[in-house]
């Protein structure tokens, strides 16, 4: 696996870039968030100013003209991200996982090379279609395989959830390497615009993460198979996609927690400045809540840099450690559950105000996405898979 070289020419003002994300949050994204979320819209205005700021290549190294920023500095955006929108937190994140998933895996092909810098110049937004219908949510099978003829390719995907697909520029696809394929050899096909075509078969009428226009698609492509990366999916699956996505939906679901307690931070203030003399009960309520994100950061901290330290060691091998799958799955089922709690427990201390739409501390919203959290890849579906490794697992 190559790393993505961040290490060695790290963003130099990190804190500058920080800002500039914090005020697009301020000026584009939070403006815009009701309305992504009531009319489950794709948030364009969000996306729009990322990609004018270059963010959808931060993580692309330097010497393909992007940020070379590292997993920690990518985690951050995500939460701050989170604090504004959700929906726009979550497409940047999993666009980030594709452009992750390319950067580990794909430089040593000169296609992915060169798509690397057509990233950095057209700040190119990617999905991921990786569900199928038929295989029940498993991301190790795939029904679907790919069709080669000499160097071109064709595949046709039934894709349950393809998240704004309909907006993205290129698309990541897992298939089957061949029709004679078993269902678990798998490779991951960079699809171009151009060269698709997306049937509709479901909507996206949610409670929660409205904004990231989730719909179901028939997808048929072609192209040249150098569009296929060069590694098998397998691989990209435990030393990138899994990881690195629990870490940046982790990061934007703490986001979206911080968010709530600053809300409610803001309440409490509100009911202090009305009675200066006796503190309210809900600051004790605060003083609770906060404890608890600081508890959902750590996690998200712990992860960052064990998985940050395995990039720089370069040891493929040690991504397949159960005990590193353990921990890197009980960091989405705590995280997904301290969401719950902590915007839940904000909400509490705001009252009936957070349970109003019309109303400045309203935490509809932000509940309301908590909710999605443990339902993106089923909490019991990792639960059963972490069962399952701990019988043969021990811990050192």
């Amino acid at each position: 696996m190559a790393t993505s070289g961040h290490h060695s020419s790290e963003y130099q003002d990190f804190d500058q870039l920080l800002k500039r994300v914090h005020q697009i949050g301020k000026d584009v994204v939070l403006p815009a968030a009701e309305d992504v979320d009531k009319h489950a819209r794709f948030p364009r205005e969000a996306i729009d100013a990322l990609k004018e700021a270059k963010l959808l290549s931060a993580y692309v190294p330097v010497e393909f003209g992007g940020m070379g920023l590292n997993i920690a500095q990518i985690a951050k955006i995500c939460e701050v991200l989170g604090q504004y929108c959700g929906s726009s937190a979550m497409v940047y994140a999993m666009h980030k996982i594709q452009v992750a998933c390319i950067v580990h895996h794909g430089t040593s092909s000169p296609y992915f090379r060169n798509y690397l810098h057509d990233l950095v110049n057209q700040q190119r937004l990617i999905a991921s279609a990786t569900t199928e219908i038929g295989v029940g949510g498993d991301l190790r099978s795939s029904v679907c395989a790919v069709e080669v003829t000499g160097n071109t390719f064709k595949l046709t995907k039934k894709a349950p959830v393809i998240s704004y697909g309909v907006d993205a520029d290129d698309i990541m696809v897992t298939s089957r390497r061949s029709e004679q394929s078993p269902a678990s050899d798998q490779v991951h096909v960079l699809v171009k615009k151009q060269n698709y075509h997306l049937e509709p078969i479901s909507g996206w009428d949610t409670l929660g993460f409205r904004g990231t226009c989730s719909s179901g698609f028939v997808l048929s492509s072609s192209g040249s198979t150098e569009q296929i990366l060069p590694v098998p999916f397998a691989d990209i699956l435990s030393q990138t996609m899994h990881p690195y996505a629990h870490i940046v939906w982790s990061s934007l679901w703490s986001g979206i927690a911080a968010d709530a307690v600053n809300l409610a931070r803001a309440f409490v203030r509100e009911q202090a400045r009305k009675n200066p003399s006796a503190p309210p009960t809900s600051a004790l309520r605060l003083a609770e809540t906060d404890s608890v994100l600081q508890t959902m950061r750590n996690n998200v901290r712990a992860a960052v840099v064990e998985y940050d330290q395995l990039l720089r060691d370069g040891n493929p091998d040690a991504f397949n450690n159960f005990g590193f799958t353990i921990r890197t799955n009980n960091l989405k089922l705590s995280c997904s559950q301290l969401i719950v709690d902590i915007v839940g427990r904000a909400m509490l201390i705001c009252g009936i105000s957070s349970y109003r739409n019309d109303s400045k501390f309203s935490l509809s919203r932000q509940i309301r996405d908590a909710y999605g959290a443990a339902l993106m890849v089923n909490n019991d579906r990792i639960m059963n898979h972490n069962a399952t490794m701990l019988m043969v697992h021990k811990e050192g």
